[in-house]
């Protein structure tokens, strides 16, 4: 996994060496208006700009691409406009999500043709633009080839032209950022055949020693022992054994430590509850809450806020072998609590109870799970917006507005009591599902919220569509596996050492 190579220039629009330049425009009243950064290409052209762009039907609608030809007036010989939207009109974060976007949009509509050196010249006055526009450049640029043959394409250089005083400092950060979200795509993307639970926390290991964390792998003989019984129960159906892997980041200056835990279901055939077999498709994604446990932990060692935060990467594959968990076995979770198990395709609860229950060894400040949980998360919040949960009301808000603040999209959940109910058990502490229908979501977070102690302020993040995209790619999100979560989890790292949140 490797990110483009990226720079930032002062150079002009008119004169900076490029196979391409991409300029933004955005919506007007009577068609598209040139976007800050564009005006130097517009001199060039003897201000026909806009009227040339007019005529080719472009509008400045947000992701829209429009190519044409510098006439030799450039040194780039290829002019690419990208649609902002209403860019500047919404609000700080909504522009910088529009120069993420539009910059994604632009270099993936160029790294599929032959333009290997290309110059941005969107909008970049200060730090926050020239990171936006880095950050979505290099979303853009990216491509899962494992298990493409012939040659490999060449991967475009990008040049982010800005007159930001903290340019150098702000592209380091989107670099630091996309790379940590290429690492969970690749992840994702990867066959099951290849990413299980001991390959996994093979790569974990190797992170960990590239970033300088601490990181600690139990095996099953140790879960066994140890009394992990989520774990050991959803993964008991498949020849490849799960593993809990610990990965800790610490700050000579921390007073706060938070903890991350990431559902890694590798693979996610439902077990003896089977899923049809179209619902099996994307199930190599079900470790996307782990994968982006890693990556946030990869990015936090690079950034160095002053917190401490531990991983936990509880991995399982869920298999229907013949020694896979039954509905209405009844498993202990670490720390003594049982389940009654009605349901084997409820399993990504199940591994990350065990998580939770252990992190409490590391006298959290603040608890976060992030999990692919329920298909209700998708049924009520859409494919787009993550949906969040916690036991208090002002980590609730402050996580998601660490989300926003971060490019990512999420909505506050309630965890409504009266849904407590229906998790009930006559032979159990607590059952893993109900029979109810509505609801999905919440009552996955109710679950949750059994093994976090009072006191202990947590929030439970369900991932479930914003994890992976089936369709068409839009801006920087490729289809495949997207990076959700990670910049949100690196965000509340901050915010916490900052005492935000």
């Amino acid at each position: 996994m490797t990110t483009n190579p990226l720079s930032t220039s002062t150079e002009s629009a008119r004169s900076v060496a490029a196979d391409a330049i991409v300029i933004g425009i955005t919506q007007g009243p009577a068609g598209p208006v040139l976007a800050p950064g564009a005006v130097g290409v517009d001199e060039a052209l003897g201000g026909t700009l806009g009227a040339t762009l007019t005529a080719l039907g472009a509008t400045g609608k947000q992701d829209e691409v429009t190519k044409l030809t510098s006439g030799g007036n450039l040194t780039a010989p290829l002019i690419v406009a990208v649609g902002l939207g209403d860019f500047d009109s919404d609000g700080q974060l909504a522009a910088a999500e529009a120069l993420r976007r539009g910059a994604g949009a632009a270099v993936r509509a160029l790294a599929n043709g032959k333009s290997p050196a290309i110059a941005l010249a969107l909008p970049a006055r200060d730090d926050a633009e020239t990171e936006a526009v880095a950050l979505g450049a290099l979303l853009g640029s990216y491509r899962f080839l494992r298990y493409r043959g012939g040659d490999q394409p060449a991967r475009p250089t990008l040049t982010v032209l800005t007159s930001a005083g903290g340019a150098a400092e702000a592209a380091a950060r989107a670099e630091v950022l996309g790379q940590s979200m290429a690492l969970t795509r690749d992840l994702i993307n990867t066959s099951p055949s290849h990413l299980y639970p001991e390959s996994f926390a093979a790569e974990a290991q190797r992170i960990a020693a590239d970033a300088g964390l601490e990181i600690e792998v139990l095996d099953a003989d140790a879960l066994a022992s140890g009394g992990y019984g989520g774990l050991i129960g959803v993964g008991q159906g498949s020849i490849r054994q799960p593993r809990l892997v610990r990965l800790a980041y610490s700050h000579p200056d921390a007073t706060k430590t938070v903890v991350f835990a990431g559902k890694g279901i590798t693979f996610d055939s439902g077990g003896l509850s089977l899923k049809p077999s179209n619902a099996m498709e994307t199930m190599k994604s079900d470790m996307s809450g782990a994968a982006a446990v890693l990556a946030a932990l990869q990015a936090i060692a690079a950034l160095r806020p002053a917190v401490n935060v531990v991983g936990y990467l509880p991995l399982a594959e869920n298999m229907p072998g013949g020694n896979a968990q039954r509905p209405s076995d009844v498993i202990t979770i670490f720390g003594g609590k049982t389940v009654e198990v009605l349901n084997t395709d409820a399993e990504g609860r199940l591994v990350l109870a065990d998580a939770i229950a252990r992190s409490l060894q590391d006298s959290p400040d603040l608890l976060i799970d992030v999990a692919t949980l329920t298909g209700a998360q998708v049924i009520a919040l859409g494919t787009r917006i993550a949906g969040i949960m916690s036991n208090d009301d002002a980590v609730r808000e402050g996580v998601v507005d660490a989300a926003r603040r971060s490019g990512e999209q999420a909505w506050p959940m309630p965890l409504p009591p009266e849904l407590r109910k229906g998790l009930d058990s006559p032979v159990a502490d607590i059952a893993n599902v109900t029979g109810e229908r509505w609801g999905g979501m919440l009552v996955g977070g109710l679950f949750l919220k059994e093994f976090v102690p009072d006191g202990v302020r947590w929030a439970h993040v369900d991932i479930a569509g914003p994890a992976f995209h089936e369709g068409e790619p839009y801006g920087y999100t490729a289809k495949g596996g997207t990076g959700a979560a990670v910049r949100m989890l690196v965000q509340v790292a901050a915010d916490v050492a900052d005492g935000r949140l």
